[in-house]
């Protein structure tokens, strides 16, 4: 049965993410790692060396506390995915594009470039979908 659940209220002026804000990102970041078809290796890496126990918990529904460079990976990974939702209509596509080889990456799959493990190939990717869907 659907419920609705209550919208979370904005607060411009105050630019952190909450905890609670953090977990739902890290739960549909789950998501969408099997949706790119991301390893667990590789899932590690994205969130900055996260431990193997760790991730596992996190895949059994048991998202502990999340630190601010944490909360930032996980806030880049969904304006990755935000921006293959604008660039394509087809979600299917969007999702294929992160093993995807690309020239602009030096013929390496995005997926691979986030899995480097820094979080400036996070924003080196967020960056590339942002300019693409601005046409700069």
């Amino acid at each position: 049965m659907l419920q609705e659940l209550e919208k979370t209220k904005a607060n411009p002026e105050n630019p952190r993410i909450t905890a609670e804000e953090a977990r739902a990102m890290a739960r549909t970041v789950l998501r969408l790692f099997d949706k790119w078809q991301i390893t667990t290796a590789q899932a590690q890496e994205i969130l900055g060396g996260l431990p193997q126990r760790t991730y596992a918990r996190w895949k059994a529904g048991d998202i502990g506390r999340i630190d601010r460079d944490l909360a930032t990976r996980l806030s880049l990974l969904m304006g990755i995915h935000k921006g293959l939702r604008y660039l394509f209509s087809d979600p299917a596509r969007g999702y294929a594009w992160v093993k995807k080889p690309n020239r602009v990456f030096g013929g390496r799959a995005p997926g691979d470039v986030m899995a480097e493990g820094d979080i400036f190939s996070l924003q080196r990717v967020r960056a590339y979908l942002d300019a693409e869907r601005s046409g700069w």
